[in-house]
């Protein structure tokens, strides 16, 4: 009965992580992990060679799931690191966060806080999207999306609706159980019925990180979830105390993430968009082309120095990029598939909007509408004065 959903709620609780859920700091070539592992042999003054844990980095939400003497009592989001919301009744209806441990295989802790990442596979999300074009509704630009609104829902038995999964890949606080290394305690959650990341390696070098970072982006795209990227991490659990934590990221661990999905296409034209400040921006429409399993149909070209340094015009062929895999942008101008039709594009005197003068403060790259009462303006102001960020009004 708690798979299917409770009555809803009327707000989210707040709930304080006994340990801070801290972020990644993130490497996206080789000299960056070399300066990883050269950091950390400095702190334990040590040439030793170190043993890793690397995994795949799941593309999804982060969550905390607390047991009590085996039963699952508190769900959370990562929320600041500090604090999360209570989403336990969201939680509780995803089929494979078991709701008891099981102790079959080895004792129960008292208290074990597992933490690890909510995600929608690839087919469900092909399929939430084309169910959201039949009702005519905007489709979600990735995967990730709908996985972190599902679990924002008041109404639990919405997010029942939703085929969500999850993957463990750490932990705060357990109470009387130790362990050695970090695959001594991924071993202990799979075997208390729960779900740790697939595809776990020891690496004990950073040659052996390289090639299986270049094994994975390969398959990637075969995989039935996103990743984008791998995680890696000291296995000595010791090791992981005595490095401790910077600011608000462990010196254990890291993100490595991915090189860019791109994809090239063809500029169609080249319009303004007029923003909250009144900045306007140029946003290229795109042939639709698909990159990492989304069709990208526009991309912002930012301001007018951007496209006269890379020198874009419309009639282009382009290469895009989905910077982070969710935003896409003009990598570069394919300039030997010029035919002599390409026009260049000229930032307009009025206000496609409400026509009133546009102006560029000299030394600045914005051009901007001065227009009092542009509605564009307005409704952009609206949007962000409702904001989470601003007054937060659902």
């Amino acid at each position: 009965t708690q798979k299917v959903g409770a009555p809803p709620l009327d707000k989210f609780n707040t709930v304080r992580h006994t340990l801070p859920m801290l972020s990644l700091n993130t490497a996206t070539h080789p000299e960056e992990m070399a300066e990883f592992e050269a950091r950390i042999q400095r702190f334990l003054r040590s040439s030793e060679p170190i043993e890793y844990v690397v995994e795949p980095k799941i593309d999804g939400v982060a969550v905390e799931l607390l047991y009590v003497d085996g039963r699952f009592t508190v769900g959370s989001t990562r929320g600041d690191g500090i604090n999360g919301e209570d989403i336990t009744l969201n939680l509780k209806t995803i089929r494979s966060i078991p709701l008891t441990l099981r102790a079959e295989k080895r004792g129960l802790p008292q208290r074990l806080e597992v933490r690890g990442e909510v995600f929608l596979s690839r087919d469900a999300f092909q399929l939430m999207n084309r169910e959201r074009e039949e009702e005519s509704q905007p489709v979600f630009a990735n995967p990730r999306n709908p996985a972190a609104g599902s679990l924002k829902q008041l109404d639990s038995t919405i997010t029942a609706k939703r085929p969500l999964d999850v993957f463990c890949h750490g932990s705060g606080i357990i109470s009387g159980v130790q362990f050695a290394t970090h695959l001594e305690l991924l071993d202990a959650i799979k075997d208390w019925g729960l779900k740790p990341v697939p595809f776990i390696r020891i690496c004990r070098s950073l040659k052996e990180i390289f090639a299986y970072q270049g094994e994975m982006e390969t398959r990637r795209d075969e995989l039935p979830y996103e990743i984008d990227g791998l995680v890696v991490k000291v296995n000595n659990t010791e090791l992981q105390r005595r490095l401790g934590e910077i600011a608000r990221s462990p010196r254990w661990a890291i993100a490595y993430k991915f090189k860019a999905r791109q994809g090239t296409t063809r500029i169609l034209d080249i319009q303004p968009q007029v923003g909250r400040t009144g900045t306007l921006t140029p946003v290229a429409s795109l042939e639709p082309v698909p990159i990492g399993g989304v069709t990208v149909k526009s991309a912002s070209l930012h301001n007018m120095d951007e496209i006269d340094r890379k020198d874009i015009r419309i009639g282009d062929t382009v290469v895009v990029e989905r910077a982070g895999d969710v935003i896409p942008y003009v990598v570069q101008v394919l300039t030997d598939k010029r035919t002599g039709e390409e026009r260049r594009f000229i930032m307009p005197d009025h206000c496609p909007v409400c026509g009133s003068g546009v102006y560029r403060e000299e030394g600045e790259a914005a051009y901007r509408c001065i227009g009092i009462s542009c509605p564009a303006k307005l409704k952009e102001s609206l949007k962000f004065f409702g904001s989470r960020g601003a007054m937060d009004i659902e």
